[in-house]
């Protein structure tokens, strides 16, 4: 009861302020719950990639990376491709693993457009909430604490409000920044130790 009637007062710029903290919340849970995801099948491919290569049973690669997740099967199938040159070859499994990072990345740019853009809404909400403080005023004649308590608590809810949904924006961004960074780095170095096995077990 206490925050809807806080939401209230904080004027129509609660609103927006709204929309912001649901899509920040939408984003990060369920990019969390990607990321989870991901590392597990990631391991769980990786297992069976390494598993083909020691028992060099290569055909059996294309069947296990067919209903393999995008972002993990093609850098995992280039490992596989013939290629005329080493470079030719890293620079292949480059793009996949830029793709594989894009795909990682996606989304997260909503979580720092608010983080870095709610306190200007709420500061928006402060000056409206000034204006109108001055507007009661010339419409009484007169100043008076009573006149203007209305719009300056308008005005100090929207901007604490702003501040709050920017500095969650913030938190969930760099915790999943960081995450995507520690789950990239371990998928490339899995994709690197089943490349070493691969070219061994070729020779």
């Amino acid at each position: 009861m206490e925050l809807m009637h806080l939401f209230k007062q904080g004027g129509f710029i609660m609103y927006p302020l709204l929309i912001f903290s649901v899509a920040v919340w939408t984003v990060a849970i369920q990019k969390i719950w990607f990321l989870m995801n991901f590392n597990k099948q990631a391991k769980y491919f990786y297992d069976e990639g390494m598993r083909i290569i020691q028992s060099k049973r290569f055909n059996e690669m294309e069947w296990l990376y067919k209903n393999c997740p995008e972002l993990i099967a093609k850098p995992h199938s280039a490992v596989f491709e013939d290629a005329s040159s080493s470079e030719e070859w890293e620079a292949r499994m480059q793009r996949r693993l830029n793709e594989t990072s894009m795909g990682l990345k996606k989304n997260i740019w909503i979580l720092g457009t608010v983080a870095s853009s709610a306190p200007f809404v709420g500061l928006f909400g402060t000056v409206w909430g000034i204006m109108g403080s001055f507007k009661e005023i010339g419409a009484a004649g007169k100043a008076g604490f009573a006149i203007v308590s209305a719009s300056i608590s308008e005005a100090l809810i929207a901007t604490a409000a702003g501040i709050l949904v920017a500095v969650v924006a913030l938190l969930f961004y760099n915790y999943i920044l960081v995450k995507i960074g520690e789950s990239l780095a371990m998928f490339k170095n899995g994709i690197g130790d089943l490349a070493e096995s691969f070219n061994s077990a070729k020779k």
